[in-house]
């Protein structure tokens, strides 16, 4: 049985001119996670990123709009444009009560690019605020906080976070507004919270602001991004001088035992590791890939197997397709007020300035060969190969697998699916290596080509089935018209922290995959998500 594309619902734009504004509507097309007529989950992790997809959905269709004004908002918050329609429709997740402790459906390592959906999870209710808490009897308790440099905070050890209290800081100068003066911070409200915690030894959620994310448009203006460190005790606390000459508040939390380690801790000590532990090839691309593509694997002495990389599609000589008209622009398309690649899809651009993909769509058009815009174009991100440093690495039970050294936001590009094209004919006589073949074309007719990765192929031959993803695949045409042969683009549907395994879902269908004979194959799936099936087919 082959893998292949599966349909997609269409989302179509409304007309900005008939844009009502209450409340505020907009259509998003989202990638299903799972082949339609399959079971779906619906626990609390399952819901979570049913949620995250929505807001980030809304936010890339809300900043092509925003993209599309010939005069641009000063002061556009998209992540709050975005949480707005999210409240409206009743997206949000542990409206009720603070939690104390987890937060259902969240798990160590998850990474944000706004502030905002912190609140929308219910992970920190607080937009601006630092602590957040909740009243139990007559007393304050801390539930979380967000650790993001704001105060003089020690952030470097995972295990112990020296946190400073809230009020009295130094506001910056801003034009036309006084500047208070700084003064001595008061045991109240938050601070007062986490001095509670220490006599209750109540677990603490920690939020820490993160590194520049990858793509422009996402995290906050000061491009960061947050991610959820896991739950801390308050040990201790005490009184100094702050860096301004004021009294504040020192509060010393320690990590809990027995929790996953943060993926970029473990990265941070790779990286300064003289050699890195169960490297066993530096660059599979053989310097074809404009990044090397190191394999990994700890698990034993096997090697990565034999194939010849290819960075392009290989066309039989049989296959000649016709390359398309180029447009006549001469700057980024975008920019242009009669561009024929944007008229194929639909008058948009289907990315967002940043090469962020807007939402899911049967086919996209890029820009090609014979197009005269430069290769700076917002309508040719999936040409430029991977930007993300990803590897491949034996897994416990699942062979070979894919995954990124640095975070990959939502909608971000990852890689193609590249081999020798087939019709089906040639394809179901190479048997042996379904899980290399991967069926192509329009989902409403029978193509009859395939993508055959075991011979020649890219790394995206590597990349493994599961039944919760975090990746989808695209169908893109840029350098011929015919539909029944389109690229495969995967793009990521959520945020993957460093060192998760990178996944898509392989279209299989329970009890629908037969051999020869017509009896039911089975084949057991050993993806290990919350939503497995148990079987692949």
């Amino acid at each position: 049985m082959k893998k292949n594309l599966y349909a997609r619902e269409r989302g179509r734009s409304p007309d900005r001119g008939e844009l009502p504004r209450q409340p505020r509507t907009l259509q998003v097309g989202l990638p299903p996670s799972r082949p339609s007529g399959s079971s779906g989950g619906g626990d609390s992790r399952t819901k979570v990123k049913e949620t995250l997809r929505l807001f980030y959905g809304a936010c890339r269709k809300l900043l092509q709009e925003e993209e599309a004004k010939p005069v641009k908002q000063k002061r556009f918050r998209v992540d709050c444009e975005a949480a707005k329609i999210l409240k409206e429709k009743g997206k949000y997740l542990n409206t009720g009560k603070h939690i104390m402790g987890a937060v259902p459906g969240i798990e160590v390592g998850d990474e944000f690019q706004y502030r905002m959906e912190l609140n929308i999870l219910g992970i920190h209710k607080p937009s601006q605020g630092g602590i957040d808490y909740m009243k139990i009897g007559d007393e304050v308790f801390a539930t979380s906080i967000v650790a993001s440099g704001g105060y003089d905070d020690e952030l470097d050890n995972t295990d112990v976070l020296t946190y400073t209290g809230q009020g009295g800081n130094v506001i910056k100068n801003k034009k036309g507004k006084e500047v208070p003066m700084p003064e001595d911070q008061k045991l109240v409200t938050g601070n007062l919270a986490l001095a509670n915690s220490v006599k209750k030894k109540n677990p603490v959620r920690v939020i820490r602001g993160n590194k520049k994310a990858v793509l422009e448009s996402s995290g906050d203006k000061k491009g960061r991004s947050y991610v959820y460190d896991g739950l801390y005790f308050v040990e201790t606390f005490w009184q100094e001088t702050g860096s301004h000459g004021k009294l504040v508040f020192k509060f010393k939390l320690r990590r809990m035992p027995g929790q996953p380690e943060l993926a970029w801790k473990v990265v941070k000590n790779t990286k300064k590791a003289e050699e890195r532990v169960g490297l066993c090839r530096i660059d599979i691309s053989e310097g074809h890939e404009r990044l090397p593509i190191c394999a990994v694997n700890e698990i034993d002495d096997e090697e990565p197997p034999s194939f010849i990389y290819t960075v392009k599609m290989i066309y039989p000589d049989w296959c000649r397709p016709i390359p398309p008209k180029g447009c006549r622009c001469t700057r980024r398309c975008a920019e242009a007020k009669d561009c024929a690649c944007v008229a194929k899809n639909g008058g948009e651009i289907p990315y967002n300035y940043d090469g962020a993909i807007v939402s899911a769509k049967n086919l996209i058009y890029e820009c090609g060969p014979l197009c005269k815009c430069p290769a700076s174009c917002y309508l040719r991100v999936t040409q430029r190969g991977i930007k993300f440093p990803l590897e491949i690495f034996k897994t416990e039970s699942r062979g070979w697998g894919v995954r990124s050294l640095s975070s990959i936001p939502s909608g971000s590009f990852i890689c193609e699916y590249v081999g020798e094209l087939l019709e089906d004919k040639e394809a179901e006589r190479r048997t042996g290596n379904d899980e290399y073949l991967f069926d192509i074309g329009d989902d409403d007719e029978m193509s009859g080509f395939t993508i055959d990765a075991a011979r020649k192929g890219n790394i995206g031959r590597f990349i493994n089935h599961s039944c919760s993803p975090n990746l989808y695949a695209q169908n893109v045409l840029y350098d011929h018209e015919d539909t029944r042969i389109p690229h495969v683009m995967f793009f990521a549907m959520d945020n993957v922290p460093p060192l998760q395994e990178l996944t898509y879902h392989y279209n299989y269908m329970i009890d629908q995959v037969r051999d020869s004979n017509g009896n039911i194959k089975k084949k057991i799936c050993y993806c290990g998500s919350s939503d497995c099936t148990g079987r692949l087919y």
